[in-house]
């Protein structure tokens, strides 16, 4: 007996992405031209520990006020049109602190993907991961890897955590994969170029850093993406991370569009 012939079976059609809800104040973006919205932010949110402390809390809840200020840039980031985030989450450096501190930021590290998954995939942000694998729990390394996987077709923004990591880490790991590579007859040493270097970095497709955010006052990088940010326009904000919101990044994503990026070049403008 002919079998009835069956419907093409087609693939199932991701919703679209949805807008953040607007912040509480009802604030907007700013009005700045497209092409002066930078494209790259990356950010430093330092100041957690000190927020807490000048409230007579510990220093973990700090870090856990924290969780509602990433996700408020986030949205800002898609509401003005900023398509890639890199958060500094958790640095190579950061084992030095106490043991109390590092479980809880291995912990929370774990929750807040697992907590903000799915909103960031419903925003349609995909979530990438940048850091060394040793040291970090295995619990920490599974959930980087599923929302890497839930969110990997995601184009609004990328959020990349960078867990485990540092600037100079990331480096060395780099050179010791390109000595191997020439080692073993893979790459000619004499063709290694900037390029080169950053096929071997963690995210190579990752664009360079435009705009570079600190919270907190402090004015230094502190090894933070410093192959990405060699022409980054850098930003200190007063305010501690947990106090930080979208409308502080718009407020520097304002100050990023009146600066002059010249990238080494330089127009003669006599004085009159």
């Amino acid at each position: 007996m002919a079998r009835t012939p069956q419907p093409p079976v087609r693939p199932q059609q991701r919703p679209a992405p949805q807008r953040p809800d607007p912040h509480p104040s009802g604030a907007v973006p700013p009005a700045v031209p497209r092409e002066l919205v930078p494209r790259h932010v990356a950010v430093v949110m330092d100041g957690n520990g000190r927020w807490a402390n000048a409230r007579g809390l510990p220093r973990t809840a700090g870090h856990a006020a924290g969780e509602a200020a990433l996700l408020d840039v986030v949205a800002g980031a898609i509401e003005i049109g900023v398509t890639h985030v890199s958060a500094y989450a958790f640095s190579t450096e950061n084992w030095k602190r106490s043991p109390e501190e590092v479980r809880f930021l291995m912990g929370f590290s774990r929750d807040v993907l697992r907590r903000q998954r799915d909103t960031l995939d419903s925003w349609g942000v995909r979530v990438r991961w940048a850091g060394r694998r040793p040291r970090l729990w295995k619990s920490v390394v599974t959930e980087l890897e599923e929302a890497e996987r839930r969110t990997r077709d995601n184009d609004v923004c990328t959020l990349t955590m960078c867990v485990n990591y540092g600037g100079r880490a990331e480096l060395a790991d780099a050179a010791r994969d390109i000595a191997r590579d020439a080692a073993a007859g893979l790459l000619d040493p004499e063709k290694v170029t900037e390029k080169t270097v950053q096929r071997y970095l963690d995210e190579p497709d990752l664009p360079d850093v435009d705009l570079f955010l600190r919270s907190s006052g402090e004015q230094r990088t502190s090894n933070f993406m410093i192959w990405q940010s060699a022409y980054a326009e850098l930003v200190f904000l007063p305010e501690p991370w947990p106090d930080v919101d979208r409308r502080v990044l718009w407020r520097a994503v304002e100050e990023y569009a009146r600066r002059d990026r010249r990238y080494g070049a330089a127009i003669d403008r006599p004085e009159a």
